[in-house]
Order: C-alpha cells, then structure tokens, then sequence
C-alpha cells in the first residue's frame, strides 16, 4: 500500500472511531448546529495559522476552543437563544476568516482543500496530530460518559444530584471542537458535522442501549472511511466527500433493515 494511501486510512479510522461516541451526543442533544458554527469558524483559524505562521491545525485548534469557551458565556449572560448565537458566530467567523484571506495576496491558499478536505495530501505530521488528538477526545470522553449521559437525559436532575452541568457542557463542547480541527484535512470544514451525524443517526435507529450506539455509529463510521477511500481510489472522486456520500448510503439502507424493538 502506498504510504499516502496508508496515511489517509489511518487518519479516516481514527477519527471515525471517536466520532462515533462524540456523534451519539450532537445527535441526541440536537447539537449540529453547533458542530455547523465550529466548522465555519475553522476557516477563521486557517486565516490566523497562515497570518501568524505557525501550523494551521494547531490554530484552527485554538480558534474552536476559544468559540466553544465564548458561546458558553454568551449563553449564560445573553438573553438571546442558542440557535440565534450559534448563527451570529457562524456566519461572523466564516466570513472575517475569508475577508482575512483577502489580505493576504502573497499567500496562496487552496480554499477547496480546507473547505472539502484533501485526505490523500495527509502527511506524516498531520497523521500525529489527528492520532493524537483522537487519542485525547477518547481518553477525556470515557470518565465523562456517565455525567454526559446524566445531563442528556435529565439536565435538572444531573444538577439536583451535585453534578457540575456548566462545565461538563463546555467539556463536551471542547471535545467536538477538537474533532472538528482534526477533521478538517480529512473532509473539510463543510462536511465535518456530516461525519459526526450521519454515523450517529444510522446507529441510532438499531441500537438499544447508548453504549451500542456509540459503538455501532463507530463501526459505521469505519465502514464509510474505508468505502470512501476505495471508491476515490478506483473512480478518482474527493476522498473527503466520497465518505461522506458512503456514509450517507449507509443511512439509507438501515432503512431497510427492520428497526429494533427497545
């Protein structure tokens, strides 16, 4: 296998993996929107890697982070609802990003990269960064499971019983932020939320327990990463979208599959 080839597989496995867990709860706390506004301000952290000149992924990190750190207080100091703060940031940030590209006529940026991803250009560096940072969301993600699945279900009941809801909240919302800056090379900052629910919603619809959604929109999530990858290799179609579409297939077909009695 090509060390290119290899490269992408590894880099679309990993994220897939812990897609599937993170996926689970944008699906069942109605959160695309969300995931929506941190893929438009990824945009806004490439403009700030290629402006400060250091490496892209570490400021599109950085950028996430510090929206998910702002939403959080908005919301608790703004009358304003979720949805209508979510759409203020998204476009906000989409657009500055793309005003501070302008700027900057020396630097020239493949924008169709960044906004539908470019698997197959994964590099060896790129790889340890999307490892380690899908290493870092499962290992912060499994002692929260329990009080994210408290607050899921019953946020009111989560607080009376002493958890700290505020900030297991912005734990969650900084672990999608991080999947989102790791996902970017893969399948671009328009198609991220996409590979956070589709697995998710196809999982959903035949798992009984949370545990097997999360496992199942996993496997799902593998499944589409490696039908992707074929279907770019055999037929020269964007690596990023053509897992995306896999992915898209294969929540179509669940269903034809009987759904699963609870």
């Amino acid at each position: 296998m090509p060390d290119f080839l290899l490269n992408a597989l590894l880099a679309g496995l990993a994220l897939a993996l812990v897609a599937g867990p993170l996926g689970s709860f944008v699906v069942w706390r109605r959160m695309a929107y969300f995931g929506d506004t941190l893929s438009h301000a990824a945009l806004l952290g490439i403009a700030l890697g290629l402006m400060l000149e250091v490496s892209p992924t570490l400021a599109v990190t950085a950028c996430c982070v510090l929206l998910a750190v702002l939403l959080v207080t908005l919301q608790q100091r703004q009358p304003l609802a979720s949805d209508t703060l979510l759409g203020i940031l998204a476009h906000s940030t989409l657009s500055l990003g793309l005003v501070a590209l302008s700027f900057m006529r020396d630097v020239r940026v493949d924008l169709m990269a960044y906004l539908f991803g470019d698997l197959l250009a994964v590099s060896g560096s790129d790889l340890i960064w999307i490892l380690g940072g899908s290493a870092l969301v499962l290992l912060v993600l499994i002692p929260l499971w329990r009080p994210l699945l408290a607050i899921t279900v019953h946020e009111e009941l989560a607080r009376v019983e002493g958890l700290p809801v505020a900030a297991i909240r912005l734990a969650m919302m900084l672990l999608i932020a991080i999947v989102i800056a790791v996902a970017m090379k893969i399948v671009g900052v328009l198609l991220i939320t996409s590979l956070l629910i589709i697995p998710a919603a196809a999982a959903q619809r035949h798992a009984r327990t949370p545990e097997a959604m999360a496992l199942g929109a996993s496997l799902i999530g593998l499944v589409a990463v490696c039908l992707g990858l074929t279907l770019s290799w055999f037929e020269d179609t964007p690596a990023g979208p053509s897992i995306v579409v896999s992915a898209a297939a294969i929540f179509l077909a669940s269903f034809l599959l009987p759904r699963r009695a609870v």
